[in-house]
């Protein structure tokens, strides 16, 4: 692997956090001592303040305050160790000294930093009504910002009421030193349009040997690979959950080799304010915090923003058996989604349902996001099933949902960029429909007719022409742009490119659940043979496809979103669900960089090619004048007709481009309207070899007197004519002379066809 620029390899050196040592990260303090008779020291109590809720440094030492309007008591356990089974101390909060309308709060005064604590919390235990308290469960504050010792809680109360014994080991909130030089950090602030997302996960980028990371499967081996990622041309990262989860969740094996499974993916969250410690290495508990922000920074000096997917629809908790770390024994009525009988309403599909629109959890979730960019400098979210943020308490959308319009206006979270999966698991389905102008939307639509175009489904030429357009029959009515879609192909959460082209039908074996998880209708096909192959020609169609699938992608008006290693045929040998495969299935092989460096080339191209031209990045929908759409006749295009061919012309301000499809499986001729000005150059061909298949901008072959150009059977080709000599992304001006005939040209060739009719398809 490539050796990272000196910038990166003296950020690396100055964060010797293998071992624990640490010069870059603050090492916690651990004298701060216990009340007299626990520890080694005296810990000073105060009254305490209401606000902020959490825990905050204040003059002279911390300030902790705690939600919870049912408890009776409440009691802080601090600890000198993570691994304590039992506390240094323990600081009963009396209600009338230490409690204000529902906040419970306290002053620890003294260095507290390097220590941990915890809360026990009782009050009434009335399953009816939704109330689960118990004072022997040792839970997290909902607040904390890091987390030590994760391990599985005490399990809610079983039916006859039993209280569960205290664990020997459970998780702890760890009193972390803050303090980190930002170096002047600042947002980058890249506009919507501009934007190019690689979607990734942060152990399984580098934790595979062949990632050569120093510090594989780490917040600091996503510095590593800054080099790859600024090559490649993306602009944002945005990575998979973070927040603190419990890896060991899954009590499942693999039935094909016995290995045990493991929660890999991190959408059961337990700390949401929390980055997960697992993925900081060897570092003293709360050196992750040094680690996360220490990435942030990196990625930032090199103008790779960061977008957090989370989870705010449901915790790890699970439904009524599930473990106890917090919500559930702090307040379990106020925090989550109760039917009539007192269990939980399950929207999500993982056993409970948060109640995000009660006002103190909305709060909660406002000042997580707020010290998510505030703290650790995040760009931007990508909201995990986020129609759930749209149900009031007794789960039913609402027209006008108080915390998205919350998120949408806050002052503090106005720049950032808001991302919707706009469905849950509830039944409802709100592409095209999430309310609030603001929120760009992972648009399925997209997804789904891409991919039926080129498996070649009869009657997709109009679906398709609306997707590479921006997909206005979704965002146009409502007064909002193309820049709202973000448009994909592939995402975790489903087939990897490779193997979309590569599997007709899913193969979840591995995961345990009979192969019973995971979509059906993924609209792959396997080219001739399932899965692996010898034979060159499977093997040439289904690059051949990868490229025509990601040559859309950067085509497309909207937002891209690539698939992390997509770019070189990562593969989940046909796993379309690996949530629980924490593995060489998930993790990247980056000798498949090498291997297919000829692929990571032509994305390369692709998205320089995308930057240099800027009507494929507007903000607004194709106009009569901006685009034409034709057949291959040069005739108005068979919208719903059975080959599915596609061509139009694109004018921009320096150049007009002329993209030209054909999903067909036989070669197809295009008659092609007369070059604007210089001659039309072949910019792309996907039935091409590389080089060839993305030439050099400067470099491009110019065919001159070609009334028409034959098209290979599943195939994709722009051509470009620049306005004038100044070539390859330097506008010049167009004359009136010159406009008048192109128009003629246009004539000629019946270009004035209307917009493709809307067309949208199931999710």
């Amino acid at each position: 692997m490539a050796e990272p620029p000196r910038s990166v390899r003296r950020a690396l050196d100055r964060l010797q956090v293998v071992s624990g040592r640490s010069s870059g990260l603050p090492k916690p303090v651990r004298h701060a001592a216990a009340p007299a008779g626990a520890g080694n020291g005296t810990v000073g109590i105060a009254r305490g303040d209401p606000l902020p809720l959490g825990l905050h440094e204040c003059w002279d030492g911390v300030n902790l305050a705690v939600f919870s309007r049912h408890a009776t008591r409440m009691e802080v356990l601090l600890f000198d160790d993570p691994a304590q089974a039992e506390p240094s101390s323990r600081i009963m909060l009396e209600p009338r000294r230490h409690r204000t309308g529902d906040a419970w709060h306290v002053r620890l005064r003294g260095d507290l930093r390097g220590r941990f604590y915890a809360l026990r919390v009782d009050g009434p235990e009335a399953l009816e009504e939704g109330h689960l308290f118990n004072p022997n469960r040792v839970l997290l504050d909902p607040y904390a910002g890091a987390v030590a010792g994760l391990v599985a809680g005490s399990r809610a109360s079983t039916p006859n009421g039993e209280p569960d014994p205290l664990p020997a080991r459970s998780v702890r909130c760890a009193i972390a030193d803050q303090r980190f030089d930002w170096q002047d950090d600042a947002p980058l602030r890249h506009p919507w349009g501009d934007t190019i997302i690689y979607e990734t996960h942060v152990r399984g980028l580098t934790i595979h040997p062949s990632s050569g990371a120093r510090y594989p499967g780490q917040y600091l081996g996503v510095i590593e690979k800054i080099p790859y990622l600024q090559a490649l041309g993306v602009t944002a990262l945005e990575l998979m959950p973070v927040q603190a989860f419990y890896p060991e969740a899954i009590a499942r094996r693999n039935p094909l080799t016995g290995e045990a499974l493991r929660d890999y993916w991190g959408y059961n969250p337990i700390a949401l304010f929390a980055p997960m410690a697992g993925y900081a290495g060897d570092v003293a508990p709360g050196g992750e915090l040094a680690a996360f922000k220490t990435m942030v920074r990196e990625l930032h000096r090199a103008g790779i923003e960061v977008i957090l997917d989370v989870v705010f629809n449901h915790t790890g908790e699970g439904g009524r058996t599930g473990p106890t770390y917090s919500f559930r024994g702090l307040d379990n009525a106020i925090y989550y989604i109760l039917t009539p009988d007192g269990d939980y309403a399950d929207y999500t599909g993982c056993g409970n349902t948060l109640n995000c629109n009660h006002p103190v959890v909305r709060g909660m979730i406002v000042d997580c996001l707020r010290h998510w960019v505030v703290q650790c400098h995040v760009d931007g979210f990508r909201f995990d099933l986020a129609s759930v943020l749209g149900r009031d308490q007794s789960g039913n959308l609402l027209p006008n949902p108080p915390l998205l319009e919350q998120i949408a206006e806050d002052p503090i979270l106005r720049d950032v960029k808001l991302i919707a999966e706009a469905w849950d698991a509830g039944g409802a389905f709100q592409v095209g429909r999430f309310p609030g102008r603001r929120w760009a939307e992972w648009n399925c639509h997209y997804r789904d007719d891409v991919r039926r175009f080129w498996r070649g489904d009869p009657g997709l030429t109009g679906a398709f022409a609306t997707r590479l357009a921006g997909s206005s029959d979704l965002y146009q009515g409502g007064g909002e742009s193309p820049l709202n879609s973000v448009n994909f192909i592939t995402s975790h959460d489903g087939f990897t490119l490779n193997d979309l082209v590569s599997y007709a039908r899913k193969h979840n074996e591995a995961n345990g659940e009979g192969n019973r998880d995971g979509i059906d209708a993924n609209y792959s096909e396997n080219n001739g043979a399932e899965g692996p192959t010898d034979d060159p020609r499977i093997e040439a169609m289904r690059l051949r496809q990868i490229k025509n699938l990601l040559a859309t992608l950067l085509l497309s008006r909207g937002v891209p979103m690539l698939l992390g290693g997509d770019e070189f045929r990562r593969t989940q040998r046909g796993n379309n669900n690996a949530y629980c495969q924490d593995n060489a299935t998930s993790w990247y092989d980056w000798s498949l960089a090498e291997r297919n460096a000829s692929l990571a080339r032509f994305v390369r191209q692709l998205i320089a090619f995308r930057k240099a031209h800027s009507v494929l990045r507007a903000e607004t929908f194709y106009t009569d004048a901006d685009v034409a759409w034709f057949g291959a006749k040069g005739s108005m295009p068979d919208w719903h007709g059975p080959d599915n061919r596609l061509a139009c012309l694109v004018r921009g301000s320096h150049a007009t481009l002329c993209l030209l499809f054909n999903a067909s499986h036989a070669p197809c001729g295009f008659l092609l309207p007369a070059p604007p000005m210089e001659p039309w150059r072949i910019a792309v061909d996907t039935s091409k070899t590389a080089p060839d298949d993305a030439p050099d901008l400067g470099g491009a072959p110019s065919i001159d007197d070609v009334h028409e150009i034959r098209l290979e059977a599943r195939t994709t080709m722009v051509l470009v004519s620049w306005w004038g000599n100044e070539r390859y992304g330097r506008a010049v001006t167009r004359s009136a002379e010159h406009g008048q005939e192109n128009s003629r040209q246009d004539q000629e060739l019946d270009l004035g066809a209307p917009e493709p009719p809307a067309a949208m398809s199931g999710a």
